[in-house]
């Protein structure tokens, strides 16, 4: 996490400042202001006093505070290797350290003093932040029981107008939670109040859940890095979800809980697992930005929290509860919407596009043209015919062709196992079998809509190539007995 932005120091006008400003008064003063503005100006104003720099230190959010910033990188070393720095001051401080790098005409005696006051008015610091914590956290997690059930503007108002229209969240289990929360609490709340940028903590058991609330451009807070480390450091089982907007959190939550059940101790492991080959990260972001807003133009707020919520539930009758409306009511509302995009909403290859559209970040303007959903997998003008299919083909590399073709069958059905058993010629153990072994290969959480979306666009791009559900190879007649060795 960059350093907090420093605030310098200011000339208070202590009575007697001139003659006896390096009296230990006059330094304790200065320093007690300071500490009770905010801090970061305590940390300016310790380096001011000093005559230098300084920075603190958090074992899990690297420097927090640092004056000036660019003294950030020499503080996170001097911590890491302290004997290679004898000249500077290297202090623990309630639970983070203190380095003070004083001037060359500041005396040993002097910088001391301030090292050891910042230190002690650290700790106070911490001891009031000690005793607001119990509220603050009951809060939080009273905000994420509103986001929850859909109840968006509402904890917003709670948080005092957060202005944040997206989240990311993160869902960790394990011995060490209580531990994490307070480390992870520690390292983020000098951030928790930035704009439309916070940070929610909450405790339920022994599952901890972090939900970084920001705007449509993404998590300003890096605050994956930090679940993370906070992983690794105590060896919880995590899972990390996509941003989405605030009102459909709860399918959100729901994934990220699905991902950790994949993830090893000390691993965070993220939603989608398709790393380098998703297509958020392989299309350029202006580029897949502009056609997803030029197909979500035709609809309303409404709509689009419908279409995401329905698109990753699966089903009208599992969407409506995340929804808060009856399962009629989502049916009307996706009529609606599919003659809005002039799209058949029961095409697997219309349901992958549009998700994909609407995991895309929105630009920063509007678009002039209204666009239709395109009758290949992908646009070309997001990918080549010839990028698409070198794309699809590194993302089903793992797989062999019979494998290929029963997966793009079962992701045309939507995931139903006895229509694509069906239409393949298998029997259901057979197809059940071979989908686990596509999962296990590709590594992927094959339950994640997400993840089935862009498995979906992959396979259609590389059935134009001649896989088609005809070309599955046989031996036996109607059960495969896989191919001769």
């Amino acid at each position: 996490m960059p350093p907090a932005a420093a605030v310098p120091p200011a000339d208070d006008g202590f009575p007697g400042d001139g003659p006896h400003q390096d009296a230990p008064q006059h330094v304790t003063r200065r320093l007690t202001l300071a500490a009770a503005r905010s801090g970061a100006a305590l940390i300016a104003e310790a380096a001011a006093l000093a005559d230098g720099w300084a920075t603190l230190v958090d074992p899990v959010a690297g420097a927090v505070h640092s004056y000036p910033h660019t003294a950030a990188p020499a503080g996170v070393r001097a911590v890491a290797y302290p004997r290679a720095h004898p000249h500077l001051l290297i202090r623990q401080a309630a639970g983070a350290v203190l380095v003070l790098g004083p001037g060359k005409a500041t005396p040993g005696p002097r910088a001391a003093l301030i090292a050891q006051t910042t230190v002690d008015l650290l700790r106070v610091r911490a001891r009031q932040a000690d005793e607001t914590r119990g509220a603050e956290q009951r809060l939080h997690s009273a905000v994420l029981h509103l986001l929850l059930h859909g109840q968006d503007q509402l904890a917003t108002e709670v948080l005092g107008g957060c202005t944040a229209t997206h989240a990311t969240v993160y869902r960790l289990t394990g011995q060490g939670v209580h531990a994490a929360q307070h480390a992870l609490w520690r390292a983020v709340r000098p951030h928790t109040a930035r704009g439309a940028h916070r940070v929610l903590i909450a405790l339920d058991g022994a599952e901890l859940t972090v939900v970084a609330l920001h705007d449509a451009h993404g998590d300003q807070h890096r605050t994956l890095p930090l679940v993370a480390r906070v992983a690794e450091r105590h060896q919880l089982t995590g899972g990390a979800a996509d941003p989405v907007p605030l009102d459909v959190l709860a399918t959100a939550w729901a994934e990220a809980g699905t991902a950790r059940t994949g993830a090893a101790p000390g691993c965070l492991s993220p939603a989608t697992g398709l790393g380098a080959h998703e297509l958020l990260h392989v299309v350029p972001a202006d580029r897949l930005a502009a056609w997803s807003a030029a197909v979500l133009t035709p609809l309303d707020r409404e709509q689009r929290r419908t279409l995401e919520a329905w698109l990753r539930a699966g089903s009208a009758q599992a969407a409506a509860p995340a929804l808060d409306v009856s399962e009629n009511t989502v049916r009307a509302r996706l009529r609606t919407i599919g003659t809005h995009l002039a799209a058949d909403l029961d095409s697997a290859t219309v349901q992958a596009q549009l998700l994909l559209a609407l995991r895309t970040p929105a630009p920063a303007e509007a678009p002039a043209t209204v666009t239709r959903l395109p009758a290949t997998p992908l646009p070309p003008d997001l990918l080549a015919p010839a990028h698409a299919e070198r794309w699809a083909r590194a993302l089903l590399e793992p797989l062999d062709v019979r494998l290929r073709i029963a997966l793009r069958c079962w992701l045309r059905q939507r995931a139903r196992t006895a229509p694509a058993a069906a239409e393949l010629g298998l029997h259901r153990t057979t197809l059940t079998a071979w989908i686990a072994k596509c999962a296990q290969l590709l590594a992927l959480d094959l339950s994640l809509a997400s993840v089935r979306a862009e498995l979906h666009l992959a396979a259609e791009t590389l059935a134009r190539a001649g896989e088609a559900t005809t070309a599955l190879p046989r031996r036996g007649g109607r059960t495969y007995r896989g191919p001769a060795q």
